[in-house]
């Protein structure tokens, strides 16, 4: 049976919902294949500098990683719905990709008819591939709307992380040449997080939309209204990523 794994999916599900809608933060993992854990002694700031990953600190929250066991269950008919599409996708087409290579390799190969069963074959493809991003997409959503409750404290995370510890500048991992793990403030600001964003709910809201999409419906309101030579429109009532009353 055809698998569909979550980080794959990801990918190119949030583009379905719109043009402007990247790619979910991928997980990226430090000191190994562990996940983050908070450090009982703080990190030894060299005169304040400290390096953080950002994405590794939402993913090794408390919040995030309950939610990604959880998500299998609450979703699985989405998930199950995407494997037999995928498989039935995969019966219909394997036909006819036998017949296409066996009429590719006559010895007088027409061309016209190959070239309408490629057309076929892409067609094909195209719809499977659509009915099985629609399937996935609250699973995308799902994945969305949590990493933004936890990314809604992840400033004031970095604040109190960096206040804590003493830490003046910050720095991405990839900013600098060399380091010493001593110095890096990851676990520490997953730490906040945790206290801050100790759970996160992981069914969004009826019409709830990714930021990015949120903002390019926005900008798209005011270069139609700039095109137009008149007021920008009254922005849209945007749904809160959860809980949580402060933003980034």
């Amino acid at each position: 049976m055809t698998k569909f794994s979550k980080p794959a999916l990801v990918a190119g599900l949030l583009l379905a919902v719109a043009t402007a809608q990247p790619a979910l933060a991928a997980k990226d993992k430090k000191k190994g294949d562990a996940a983050p854990v908070a450090a009982a002694a703080g990190p030894v700031a060299v005169q304040g500098i400290a390096v953080a990953s950002l994405d590794a600190a939402i993913a090794g929250t408390n919040a995030f990683r309950v939610a990604e066991q959880q998500r299998p269950v609450t979703y699985k008919p989405n998930f199950d719905g995407a494997n037999a599409r995928g498989q039935a996708l995969e019966n219909q087409l394997k036909p006819l990709v036998a017949k296409f290579e066996a009429d590719r390799q006559a010895a007088k190969p027409n061309v016209p008819a190959l070239q309408q069963q490629a057309r076929v074959l892409q067609e094909l493809q195209e719809r499977g591939k659509q009915e099985i991003q629609q399937q996935l997409m609250p699973v995308a959503l799902s994945e969305a709307y949590v990493a933004e409750q936890i990314e809604a404290k992840l400033d004031q995370a970095v604040q109190q992380a960096m206040t804590k510890y003493n830490v003046s500048l910050l720095l991405q991992p990839n900013a600098v040449i060399a380091r010493s793990v001593s110095y890096d403030l990851t676990d520490e600001i997953v730490a906040e997080l945790n206290l801050l964003v100790p759970s996160a709910q992981l069914v969004p809201p009826t019409g709830w939309e990714p930021r990015q999409v949120r903002e390019a419906r926005a900008q798209q309101a005011a270069q139609a209204a700039a095109a137009q030579g008149g007021a920008a429109p009254a922005p849209r009532p945007v749904t809160p990523a959860g809980p949580q009353p402060e933003g980034r």
